[in-house]
């Protein structure tokens, strides 16, 4: 590439001619191009920050993994939490009764999963004593009956801290008269908070004593929650923990195979917001064939001038080469810029955009959350950048290629 085919190439971008027709045509296919590279990448980083945040709300209330009997229940459970706190890269193991169970209030009902804990120790498993908003874990005494309920549940059953909630055990007890639902009352003693609705409407924690008790489980626990120093290696640790412990076998579980469906689902509907979105791209980059086909059409004689002063066809395929690549080069990188401060500002937009409009776009029962998180990730930046500019390029090849076979005879006949 020679200096003059550079500099006829830009030159054709900036033409005038007919009232800058050419120039204003060249500048809408960046705008074009730079509107979809920037909805691509703010689309996939929406992506990544929901499954981002949402991973660390689940691992702020869940456990990373769980080690129960192969029976149900886990027998002689404190030599076997001794012995796991010992092992390697475990930060927390505390044991946990849970059940399904129905709270009442008055008429209002609603049920949810019920967790004995000791919070005591439930403080090193979870952030869950960091997210209680009213009361406090301290509260759960032994005997003393009190429960610490979700937001959404405490709003569902219309109690508050110091109200009572009547706890209706799953098991009954055989009467002659037939059986009878074994129930208990319970004071509301803290409300928590997670961020997600699953959580906060759908468990409810209460001291492991009073839990054993109302649930008769005796001496024997659900099983042990486990939490490691890195939770992306639960799957691996766990399964090596029990086989370090050996005995007659366990259950064990982690988080990923919790919330596997759900996690799928995103990485799915990423691949399908990528390629759906993509068309976007593709059309804007193919605006480019019309655009430098203009511009062949409203140079013809100049480049049949070109060639009568002895360029060669090949001269002329790079001219106008310059001029697709420049096009698909400034979208490219106007869209990444775009996008990227669209990312990082997103939730700051859609809570004035809301606040403007009276209305909430993203209802927490449907979507787990209230807001709109958003993480740029600088591959999937690259990669949308990659294959946009491929496809301009792509779309040079024809117009240039229709510039170079321009025969300077017909195209000065008329002249």
């Amino acid at each position: 590439m020679s200096a003059y085919e550079w500099l006829i190439g830009t030159r054709h971008l900036r033409s005038t001619h007919r009232r800058g027709f050419v120039s204003f045509v060249a500048l809408m296919s960046v705008c074009g191009l730079m509107l979809g590279v920037a909805t691509l990448i703010v689309v996939l980083s929406v992506m990544n920050g929901f499954e981002r945040e949402l991973r660390t709300r689940m691992l702020a209330v869940t456990s990373h993994a769980t080690l129960m009997g192969l029976d149900g229940a886990l027998a002689n459970w404190r030599d076997v939490q001794r012995r796991v706190r010992g092992q390697a890269g475990v930060q927390a193991v505390v044991p946990y009764i849970e059940s399904q169970a129905m709270f009442a209030n008055g008429r209002r009902m609603a049920g949810a999963s019920v967790r004995g804990v000791l919070p005591e120790e439930e403080r090193t498993a979870t952030g869950l004593a960091q997210r209680v908003i009213a009361g406090s874990l301290d509260e759960l005494t032994a005997g003393g009956y009190g429960t610490v309920l979700g937001s959404a549940l405490a709003h569902e059953l219309n109690v508050r801290t110091g109200d009572s909630v009547v706890l209706i055990a799953p098991a009954g007890t055989a009467t002659p008269t037939g059986v009878v639902p074994r129930m208990r009352r319970f004071r509301v003693v803290g409300i928590f908070e997670s961020g997600m609705y699953e959580f906060d409407r759908g468990l409810a924690l209460v001291n492991m004593t009073d839990a054993a008790r109302l649930f008769r489980s005796g001496d024997g626990i659900t099983g042990l929650r486990l939490a490691f120093r890195n939770p992306l290696q639960a799957p691996r640790r766990v399964r090596e923990v029990a086989l370090s412990l050996g005995g007659p076998g366990f259950f064990v579980n982690d988080w990923t195979q919790d919330h596997a469906n759900f996690f799928r689902s995103i990485e799915i509907t990423k691949s399908m917001m990528f390629l759906i979105l993509l068309m976007i791209v593709a059309v804007a980059a193919f605006n480019i064939v019309a655009t430098l086909v203009m511009i062949v059409k409203e140079k013809q004689t100049d480049i049949a001038i070109l060639r009568t002063l002895g360029a060669a066809p090949r001269n002329v395929l790079v001219m106008f080469a310059i001029q697709g690549v420049l096009i698909g080069l400034a979208g490219t990188l106007l869209g990444a810029l775009l996008g990227t401060l669209l990312a990082h500002n997103l939730q700051a937009l859609v809570a004035g955009l809301e606040h403007l409009l009276g209305t909430q776009f993203l209802d927490a029962k449907v979507y787990y959350m209230s807001d709109l998180p958003a993480f740029v990730e600088w591959g999937d930046v690259f990669k949308v950048c990659a294959v946009a500019f491929l496809l301009c390029v792509l779309a040079t090849i024809y117009p240039a290629w229709r510039a170079a076979r321009t025969a300077p005879a017909e195209a000065l006949r008329h002249e």
